[in-house]
């Protein structure tokens, strides 16, 4: 199990079908933070259906309370898709606190962690817009999974329409461009060293020089799209991306113990001796 000191996920989207619960629960359950931070999004309220709430997703919010009943401190950050728990932010119940932003000294260093969304014109002045492209954006992961599980079984690699219209398209590419130029800017004016952000869905770990000086910019990304999270030890923060061979178990039938493969080593050795005493016997005759 990593031990780490600080964890920051975003965008679950937990409730909609694009959610990749049972790959995030395999990595809460690899790790031991002594603070974990969801930076909002983590519960979809705009999708959210009574009919879509599979055990994984409730596995998942389980793992988090097991988490924080051992020890570790739980943020949660409010995020657009969970914005009906602002109307309860501030609230603490054991070791879990709902916020709406945090504010957070590690080291020498003064972090400003909130979900992003604020910065999200198209949010804040048009929410009803926002909710239906919010549909339109699951309707389409849905999708997009379904060609995938069929282009595995060609062998063909994944591939990510959502992440294609984002890269491709201009007014796309400017938004995230305007977006963590914004984050980063204000960050800097008011005097922190780093800025953490989710809500774009776009992983990132870079420092940037402004007229204020240089900044530390991270996106945790999201469990949709990249599976990433944000892992903080050792002083400095890496850039996490979920990879299934981590968490390949092999089966017990087909492990080998070190013993068995002595003892098969020892009978190989036997077995050439018998037959080089054989040949030598033989020779002499």
């Amino acid at each position: 199990m990593k031990e780490l000191e600080v964890v920051v996920i975003s965008d679950v989207h937990l409730g909609t079908y694009g959610c990749h619960a049972t790959e995030l629960l395999q990595y809460l359950r690899s790790i031991k933070p002594k603070m974990l931070i969801l930076n909002g999004d983590f519960i979809d309220g705009w999708q959210f259906k009574k009919k879509y709430f599979p055990q994984e997703h409730l596995e998942v919010i389980n793992q988090i309370i097991k988490m924080s009943v051992s020890g570790t401190k739980v943020y949660y950050i409010t995020g657009n898709h969970d914005d009906m728990l602002r109307r309860f932010s501030d609230v603490t119940a054991g070791s879990i606190h709902l916020r709406d932003k945090l504010v957070l000294q590690l080291g020498s260093k003064k972090h400003w962690i909130f979900h992003g969304d604020i910065f999200d014109a198209s949010v804040m002045g048009a929410p009803f817009l926002a909710k239906l492209g919010g549909q339109g954006y699951d309707m389409l992961i849905r999708l997009n999974r379904t060609i995938n599980t069929m282009r595995s079984r060609f062998n063909m690699p994944a591939y990510s329409f959502a992440g294609a219209v984002k890269s491709s398209v201009k007014r796309a590419v400017k938004f995230i461009q305007d977006f963590e130029n914004l984050a980063i800017n204000v960050g800097a004016e008011k005097g922190f060293d780093v800025v953490i952000c989710g809500h774009i869905h776009v992983p990132q770990n870079r420092i940037v020089n402004t007229p204020h000086g240089s900044i530390q910019y991270l996106n945790s990304g999201d469990w949709v799209e990249n599976l990433t999270a944000l892992e903080y030890r050792f002083g400095e923060w890496s850039l996490y991306t979920y990879n299934v061979a981590d968490f390949i178990q092999m089966s017990p039938k087909i492990m080998v113990k070190e013993n068995a493969v002595n003892h098969q080593v020892e009978d190989r050795k036997t077995t050439m001796e018998v037959l080089y005493e054989k040949i030598v016997v033989s020779a002499k005759v």
